[in-house]
């Protein structure tokens, strides 16, 4: 039986890029996003007859009009997503970083479907650490890029076997030096499960939906997350790059954004905004 052909690619997330295709397949509506993800919906996001022209956006001109207009941002996000959910479901610290793993290039909707399963074959993080190389990629294949997958998340578990005894670090430094895990499966982890906010994740949707908003300038995720760290408080690093992923989701896709139903269209200027 022929293999589905794969692209060489590494799943570890610390360079990825933005991808249209995936912000295509994830750009669901508002309800539908809550009802599966635990988002709460829009709220008072009724459309109108358009959005404000970006000229007439007003941009702050200083350090007080530029920390006045973040903490703007942060408010309407508040009312539009309050208390946002991983949308990846997990019951323990290793499930988290498996299902983030495989969330690399795929919809969390897609992992959901596979995990259950998953999870139920290879209940531990030792079955892991055994398991055969060919056949956990058969059972993760259509996640995509599932034979370096399934190396990163055989070798995920014998590190943590090896070096942590069995349990998932808490830190960012010994996260990282586990294989498939970069800064953004380390801060989904950690703030996700542990609720530890040692950075913030920045994954496609955090990195369009910031650059629009201006909130940085960089197209590099290390360097966008070293931005955003300087201007959101950091009791807002966990909840703040799930809202932009919300956002992202249901109204500032990357394609034809929905500038004229979102409350933060009177604060952006975005070049690509549509009126």
């Amino acid at each position: 039986m022929k293999r589905a052909p794969q692209a060489a690619a590494k799943c570890d997330d610390s360079g990825e890029k933005e991808n249209n295709g995936l912000a295509r397949n994830d750009s669901i509506s508002v309800t539908k996003t809550s009802a599966i993800q635990g988002a709460t919906p829009v709220q008072g996001a009724t459309p109108v007859k358009g959005a404000t022209p970006r000229k007439l956006v007003p941009r702050p001109k200083n350090a007080a009009e530029r920390a006045a207009r973040v903490k703007n941002i942060l408010t309407l996000l508040d009312e539009m997503y309050p208390h946002p959910t991983i949308p990846l479901h997990h019951r323990n610290a290793w499930e988290l970083l498996v299902a983030t793993i495989l969330s690399a290039q795929c919809t969390d909707r897609r992992v959901n479907e596979v995990t259950p399963g998953l999870f139920k074959k290879y209940p531990t993080v030792r079955d892991f650490a055994n398991a055969n190389l060919e056949e956990l990629g058969n059972d993760i294949r259509s996640t995509g890029f599932f034979r370096s997958k399934a190396k990163a998340l055989i070798g995920a578990a014998r590190k943590i076997l090896t070096d942590f005894g069995g349990r998932v670090p808490k830190t960012m430094e010994e996260l990282i030096t586990i294989p498939g895990v970069g800064r953004k499966t380390a801060n989904v982890v950690l703030g996700g499960f542990y609720g530890i906010a040692a950075g913030i994740v920045v994954d496609t949707h955090v990195q369009r939906v910031s650059r629009r908003l201006d909130l940085t300038k960089h197209t590099d995720p290390v360097k966008i997350e070293q931005d955003l760290m300087k201007i959101i408080p950091k009791e807002k690093w966990i909840e703040f790059p799930l809202q932009l992923i919300y956002h992202g989701r249901a109204l500032c896709m990357a394609r034809k954004p929905k500038c004229a139903q979102c409350k933060l269209d009177p604060l952006c200027y975005a070049k690509d905004k549509t009126i």
